[in-house]
């Protein structure tokens, strides 16, 4: 076909309109091969934030903070936490820290809030509802407002959720593999 447009005769419109043809071509070509990929990109980073954040539930440090805090009263005080040992005070930053990080990550979008929620909601929403007050005047001794702000901000808004549908084991008890 190309040679047959080469021939003499063949108007430069023509090669012209080839040429747009090709260069368009091109472009949809591009842009379907570069989504695909930032699609494949995406997906590679969210198993990524997934992997991350299930490894953070391996970490010994966090497990035996909230071990040893869910024994404690909601609402517990600073002065009442201090009281109980080193060790308590240690295991709400342990933890406070810990759900610090994956509220900003989530915030950030770059951790999924519905892998956050389901990965540890319920975890989340009673150590802060544990740690609530404690954090609020840790911030005032601290003369820090934004102490343990996206730990809370977190555990707001996976309450809200989890206040709207049942727990996984009963939403998905007729689940089979």
């Amino acid at each position: 076909m190309l040679a047959r447009m080469m021939e003499p005769g063949t108007s430069l419109q023509t090669l012209a309109n080839l040429a747009e043809i090709v260069g368009a071509s091109t472009i949809v070509t591009g842009l379907v091969f570069g989504g695909i990929q930032l699609r494949h990109y995406r997906t590679q980073q969210r198993n990524a934030v997934a992997q991350n954040l299930t490894q953070t539930f391996y970490n010994r440090d966090l497990a035996n903070a909230i071990a040893l805090l869910q024994n404690v009263p909601d609402g517990i005080r600073l002065s009442e936490l201090r009281a109980r040992g080193r060790e308590f005070e240690e295991a709400a930053i342990t933890v406070t820290t810990s759900f610090e990080t994956m509220g900003l990550l989530v915030f950030k979008r770059i951790a999924p809030f519905e892998l956050v929620c389901d990965l540890s909601g319920g975890i989340i929403v009673s150590m802060l509802r544990k740690l609530r007050t404690t954090t609020e005047e840790l911030r005032r001794e601290l003369d820090q407002p934004s102490w343990g702000e996206w730990f809370e901000w977190l555990g707001d808004r996976i309450e809200q959720v989890k206040g709207e549908r049942e727990p996984a084991h009963l939403l998905h008890r007729s689940w089979r593999p």
